[in-house]
């Protein structure tokens, strides 16, 4: 399974995000990319840097006119596509952080809609998604069984072992992360290392590639610091990404060698799964 992880910068105009990334993609299947992926709400601006209600009409429905236009591309390249979006949820006033994932013959497979939503200065999420309801985000494609989450769900080890339990040769995170100005100087250097640290841990203790798409640029009060990545089962970093430059980062995923690895590290058989019933409380007393 060969990955194409698209990093790129956003304009104001999604119609522009969109015509740029199919050219991204594009050039991504020209050199072999399977399984493509954009990153996180790739057809907008972040505008979670405030809490303003006209951004809601930024909201579009699955399937809709993006993905539409992403299956025909699928189709005629015959390559998978994951497609992150606003989405507009059925009922009024609800809305997602979705991901789309659209198979090599154009069908849409499905949605994932982002389960772990934050609320930080900058990142004003809570008040734009309502919560996903349930953590089901494996896709048999093509080329492989693909699982997805969203940026925030990166951080919380039970969700990607949820998405390994449930066959996930490959854990995409697309990603909207970086730093806040007043504290880059400080703890910049922190920030990437506890994301890439913990996401590389989810490759080992899950034994499948994890791969994290940033986007790149300046917004609001946020730099987004780029350095997407591919992580293997032993949790090295063997494709990496700028921090500022628009890039398509290919990476081939061994398989077999993940295989191998589950083998000799057999982290699912000694899984002690009737010790673990407090996990789905809060604290423990």
């Amino acid at each position: 399974m060969k990955l194409g992880l698209i990093q790129m910068a956003m304009s104001a105009a999604p119609a522009d995000n969109v015509s740029r990334a199919e050219g991204f993609i594009r050039e991504a299947a020209a050199k072999g990319a399977q399984v493509i992926c954009l990153p996180e709400l790739f057809n907008t601006l972040y505008f979670c840097v405030e809490q303003n209600v006209d951004h809601f009409d930024l909201a579009e429905p699955i399937p809709g006119p993006t993905t539409d236009r992403f299956c025909e591309l699928a189709r005629e390249l015959e390559v998978v596509i994951v497609v992150p979006l606003f989405e507009k949820g059925g009922i009024a006033g609800v809305y997602y952080n979705s991901v789309a994932v659209i198979d090599a013959d154009g069908t849409l497979l499905g949605s994932y809609q982002k389960t772990h939503i934050p609320q930080d200065p900058g990142f004003e999420e809570k008040f734009y998604f309502t919560p996903g309801d349930e953590i089901n985000s494996v896709w048999h494609t093509r080329y492989g069984k693909i699982g997805v989450l969203i940026c925030w769900d990166q951080w919380f080890p039970e969700a990607a072992r949820l998405i390994a339990m449930s066959g996930a040769d490959v854990i995409l995170y697309p990603t909207a992360i970086g730093w806040l100005p007043e504290e880059k100087a400080e703890l910049g250097a922190a920030q990437l290392n506890a994301w890439q640290t913990v996401q590389c841990a989810h490759a080992v203790a899950n034994g499948c590639t994890v791969a994290a798409i940033n986007r790149i640029g300046t917004e609001g009060n946020s730099e987004f610091w780029g350095h997407s990545f591919v992580a293997n089962t032993y949790g090295q970093q063997v494709a990496q990404a700028t921090a500022d430059t628009e890039e398509i980062l290919l990476h081939e995923v061994d398989l077999k060698a993940q295989e191998d690895f589950r083998r000799i590290w057999p982290f699912f058989r000694d899984r002690r799964i009737d010790a673990y019933g407090d996990l789905t409380f809060r604290s423990i007393e």
